[in-house]
């Protein structure tokens, strides 16, 4: 880095700067693997379904990749995206169930309770997820 200037104010700007950015990148983080395992899951998904068609003679099945841990049991939890205008964007957790909120992507359990950590996820107060995983963050 280069030289960094000589005032408490100029260096308190650039932290606080520094400090936006880190928790972007971070929420950033957490969407991205969310959206990774909802792509998993529905690799997954389609496998299973593309197995269980009946296959015409003469053709031999493509040797597909096994479901991973992480997309077992993926359809108890979603994700919704909480768009704002400035700042990082949190992310909240529902039930699988829940009709509050806007567009959301399928989640595994697993993914739910160690994105429930995260201090950039909420747990949807109607729906309550965190106890539904036995958090209760409350």
């Amino acid at each position: 880095m280069t030289e960094l200037p000589p005032d408490p104010g100029r260096l308190r700007a650039i932290l606080a700067y520094l400090d936006e950015r880190v928790a972007e990148n971070e929420t950033v983080g957490i969407y991205l693997r969310l959206q990774q395992s909802a792509v998993r899951e529905a690799l997954a998904r389609t496998q299973e379904q593309r197995s269980a068609r009946p296959q015409p003679r003469g053709q031999r099945r493509s040797s597909a990749p096994a479901a991973t841990d992480s997309t077992k049991g993926a359809a108890g939890f979603t994700v919704e995206r909480q768009k704002r205008a400035v700042g990082p964007e949190p992310a909240r957790i529902h039930t699988a169930d829940c009709t509050s909120g806007g567009a959301k992507h399928p989640i595994g359990a697993q993914e739910a309770r160690a994105a429930l950590t995260d201090p950039m996820v909420q747990a949807c107060p109607f729906c309550r997820p965190d106890a539904a995983l036995g958090m209760d963050l409350d």
